[in-house]
């Protein structure tokens, strides 16, 4: 039996092997593992790439919104616009501020914060808009922006998903006033281990943030601010250092597998293939497709061996952890319905097309089951 992995993470390192083995040498003999040189270098190589002033380097992606909600001062009292439709962590970075994350639903097509719902959400409270750039697609921050404008708000890019995407020929990490990004080991710029990182052209908020990050410090035992330990240490710096230079190669050619099975699906009616909007570039974190016999259709493909994903099974105001704010069932129906219909087909930068077109044709096998 084929057996094709969802992601092959061996396979994705192994590419750079001899290049990381280096990085791990020059990071040992230099005896120095917490915001040295290496992270520095990291720092200031994403940022370029993003087209921002600043690259703080931190614990992971989580922390960075975190971070960055604590340097805008965000906390309790305050309301923070989110989607309802993501992964928990956006949610969870606004209540560890102290602060209440506001569900708005998404655009049906996009998947991504829907600009004509936020201004019924916003109240005297709202501080700040979260939009996440969902699967690798960016979201529509044009219109969220002059929303942000009209009513002096704070708009922080949840860009976890979306190294290397561009919205209006604009980099993902550059299009708010701050973004946080995860290195995650499985997103498209990984770490081999936990990482993240905040971009911004803000003077202020980076040196806010870098003192957060390191116990409210930016000088030994000068203790300015009550901080966090959320640093992005050496090794992992080293690492990403490595790895940036392949990002815009390795998102070509999710692009490439995701066209393939878009023009496959796209024939189909059982199927609801990932809409990307004009003048956006998607780089195909998770390949999103949509089916009512969800469930039924990812046990067909693991008999066939191969491996797919759910992102996300349980939107956050239907997990034990938001119990308390007292959402019902069906208080936002369309993060629900994503949930229940949502798989996330294999997509890295070592899958071949061909590999692809036997995933694509799996799919068809199974809708002429009936």
């Amino acid at each position: 039996m084929i057996r094709i992995p969802y992601l092959d993470l061996k396979a994705v390192n192994a590419e750079v092997q001899a290049k990381l083995d280096q990085a791990y040498a020059r990071v040992l003999d230099s005896g120095w593992f917490i915001l040295g040189r290496e992270v520095r270098a990291f720092e200031e190589a994403f940022a370029a790439y993003v087209g921002v002033k600043h690259c703080v380097g931190v614990g992971n992606g989580l922390e960075a919104l975190h971070l960055i909600l604590r340097a805008y001062g965000i906390g309790a009292g305050d309301e923070v616009i989110v989607p309802s439709n993501t992964y928990i962590a956006t949610w969870l970075a606004v209540t560890y501020a102290g602060a209440r994350p506001i569900p708005v639903e998404p655009d049906p097509r996009t998947y991504n914060l829907d600009p004509a719902r936020i201004e019924m959400a916003l109240t005297e409270r709202t501080r700040a808009l979260l939009p996440v750039h969902l699967y690798g697609q960016p979201a529509a921050v044009e219109p969220i922006m002059a929303i942000a404008d009209r009513h002096d708000l704070v708009v922080i890019e949840d860009a976890a998903q979306a190294h290397g995407a561009r919205y209006q020929g604009h980099m993902c990490g550059s299009l708010g006033h701050a973004a946080g990004f995860s290195f995650y080991p499985g997103k498209n710029l990984g770490a081999l281990g936990d990482a993240g990182a905040v971009t911004t052209n803000d003077d202020v908020l980076a040196e806010a943030v870098r003192s957060l990050r390191n116990y409210g410090s930016q000088k030994k035992y000068e203790n300015e601010r009550l901080g966090f330990n959320s640093r992005l240490d050496e090794l992992q710096a080293a690492f990403l250092s490595v790895k940036l230079p392949y990002l815009e190669q390795w998102n070509r050619h999710r692009q490439a597998i995701a066209d393939r099975y878009t023009e496959i699906f796209s024939k189909e009616p059982g199927l609801i293939v990932p809409y990307v909007a004009e003048r956006s570039s998607h780089v195909w974190h998770i390949y999103p497709l949509r089916c009512t016999r969800r469930d039924a259709l990812q046990a067909y493909l693991a008999r066939e061996g191969i491996e797919t994903l759910i992102h996300y099974p349980h939107p956050p105001h239907r997990s034990e952890a938001y119990a308390f704010s007292g959402y019902p069932e069906g208080a936002f129906p369309l993060a629900e319905e994503i949930a229940e219909t949502e798989l996330s087909l294999p997509i890295s930068p070592v899958m071949s097309l061909n590999d692809a077109e036997v995933v694509a044709q799996a799919v068809i096998g199974f809708l002429k089951t009936g």
